[in-house]
């Protein structure tokens, strides 16, 4: 096997091309939708808490609070986006990209404790009903379903490319749905004089933003615990590398996120007749990066896959 200077075999990293033609990095064309989002947001919360107490609506006040944590999970998300843009450094050596990863896991967590605070609060409000200003709700309640949806519309492109963007689409998205069950709450007070119908909506509605939660939360633990991403199929990634010329065999093949956008490999690869030169090297990362969008490829070359694999203390 062929060996450096400090006796451990060849190491080939796999530089490539990041331009116009590659993997989505940190989008940054959403600077615009978080300020126009967080501005409005902002804005329409004062306005919203304002009349859900004039009307005395736990629906409105509940939307209210909500809205205001979409605001907070927005500027999380945002801070992430920058962050995620910074260099590398001696002890960050991959920069703070995966602080988008930790956005989306607060937004999930955020949302979950929003909801149940807003849950609390209208099981209260059941055991005790109070009159509803019926009229006032629906205007603001109608505000408040034109700003979010038209909020969750700025980050809907990229809902399904990055957790970090489907948190922030999320957040305005359950908002969105918050203002409506509040309508309807309110044109059901309206015809029936009910005023029960104003908390059991807000009920129903935290049922259904836990629903579309779960599976951010489920994907942001994975991503911060290093799992292989749900939408990418390592096996077929193994099966991949190993079809590849002159490859025997290949061990310890990690796949990781370094940020919600951006994939990381790690492989050591057996080729008995040697490093076969950049060229192979840089032709087989931009293939993982076209088939699978890995953008950063690391690849070992070793030549002797028993004495390699002893050495390894695990291999995958």
């Amino acid at each position: 096997m062929p060996q450096t200077d400090h006796g451990h075999p060849p190491h080939a990293h796999a530089q490539h091309d990041h331009g116009a033609g590659g993997h989505v990095h940190a989008p940054a064309q959403f600077g615009a939708a978080f300020a126009i989002g967080i501005g409005l947001n902002t804005a329409f919360v004062i306005v919203e808490a304002l009349y859900g107490y004039l009307s005395n609506s736990m629906a409105l006040i509940a939307d209210a609070g909500h809205n205001l944590s979409d605001v907070l999970g927005l500027i999380v998300a945002w801070i992430a986006i920058v962050l995620a843009k910074r260099p590398p450094s001696p002890r960050y050596t991959y920069g703070l990209r995966g602080s988008s990863i930790l956005a989306a896991l607060f937004n999930a967590v955020f949302l979950l404790v929003a909801v149940g605070a807003i849950s609390w609060e209208a099981i209260l409000r059941l055991f005790d009903p109070a009159p509803v200003a019926s009229g006032t709700v629906l205007v603001v309640a109608t505000v408040g379903i034109v700003i979010n949806g038209f909020t969750a519309w700025l980050f809907a492109s990229g809902s399904k490319s990055d957790i970090n963007i489907r948190g922030a689409y999320l957040h305005m998205a359950a908002d969105a749905a918050v203002s409506v069950g509040v309508v309807a709450g309110a044109l059901a007070i309206m015809a029936t004089g009910w005023t029960w119908i104003d908390p059991v909506i807000s009920l129903i509605i935290g049922v259904v933003i836990v629903a579309g939660t779960w599976g951010l939360m489920k994907d942001s633990i994975a991503m911060s615990l290093n799992a292989v991403p749900r939408w990418v199929d390592a096996e077929a990634v193994r099966d991949f590398l190993t079809s590849q010329p002159r490859v025997t065999t290949l061990h310890d093949l990690h796949i990781w996120p370094m940020s919600t956008t951006e994939l990381v490999l790690t492989c050591h690869l057996v080729i008995p007749t040697g490093a076969p030169g950049d060229d192979y090297l840089i032709e087989l990362a931009q293939k993982l990066k076209d088939r699978f969008g890995i953008e950063h490829a690391t690849l070992q070359i070793e030549t002797d896959a028993a004495r390699c694999v002893l050495a390894q203390p695990e291999t995958v």
